[in-house]
């Protein structure tokens, strides 16, 4: 009995230290994704190319043996098209070239998003219909990346991912 509880206990220390290394590396995509964001958001080309080379930094340092099963298969399957967007908008100057990018790598990041869980906190996913585009952001406040200041406001939230 001993020994059956002793294996229980493993196990569940093991679940808990990788949950909370899965947070925690999501988390860091997560802030790194909404820095683009928001670099977009004020029509920044130069802040959204340094972003983007901050995100190949974070998603290239991510543990993968802090993802499992499935949620490894699903990291690994969008890394590669993440890398490839952020690449682009890390090595652009012109703001709607990265805005081009930043609707793939959005549509990616949300993808990844829904097959792992990068957060204890809820974020949402916001859609704006004058681009037919979506972005994910930490907040209901509608802030939209793809217009900045010319259409700041446009837009609406579509899904509230927990």
């Amino acid at each position: 009995m001993k020994k059956l509880f002793l294996i229980v206990a493993f196990i569940a220390t093991l679940s808990v230290q990788y949950g909370f290394a899965q947070d925690k590396e999501g988390q860091a995509l997560l802030s790194s994704y909404y820095d683009i964001k928001n670099a977009l958001v004020n029509s920044d080309a130069t802040a959204a190319a340094g972003k983007a080379g901050d995100f190949l930094k974070v998603i290239g340092g991510v543990d993968e043996k802090s993802f499992t099963g499935a949620n490894l298969t699903a990291f690994k399957t969008y890394q590669d098209k993440l890398i490839f967007d952020a690449r682009h908008i890390s090595e652009s100057k012109d703001v709607e070239h990265q805005r081009e990018h930043f609707a793939t790598f959005s549509a990616n990041f949300y993808k990844l998003a829904k097959a792992v869980k990068l957060s204890g906190q809820p974020f949402y996913y916001d859609y704006c219909p004058m681009k037919k585009n979506y972005w994910l952001s930490a907040s209901k406040d509608i802030k939209n990346p793809y217009y900045g200041k010319q259409m700041l406001t446009c837009g609406k939230v579509s899904e509230t991912i927990q």
